[in-house]
């Protein structure tokens, strides 16, 4: 079972890691990601605040299967 833990895991991190910084890109070149003024917009401050923690849970998985891995 622990094997399968581990895996999946390891699976989160690299998916996170692959996806989220591209779909940061899309998000960014979105129209509504700045006003006429050109800052930064609600739409765009959340989706990079939603971003950021899924890569902090990316970095929390990949953590933990290395903890695992050792252990």
């Amino acid at each position: 079972m622990e094997p399968v833990l581990i895996a999946l895991l390891f699976a989160n991190a690299v998916f996170n890691v692959v996806v989220w910084p591209r779909f940061y890109l899309r998000v960014a070149k979105d129209p509504r990601a700045k006003n006429a003024a050109g800052r930064a917009t609600p739409f765009l401050i959340v989706h990079t605040v939603l971003i950021g923690l899924a890569l902090v849970l990316a970095l929390a998985s990949l953590i933990a299967a290395i903890a695992a891995l050792v252990s």
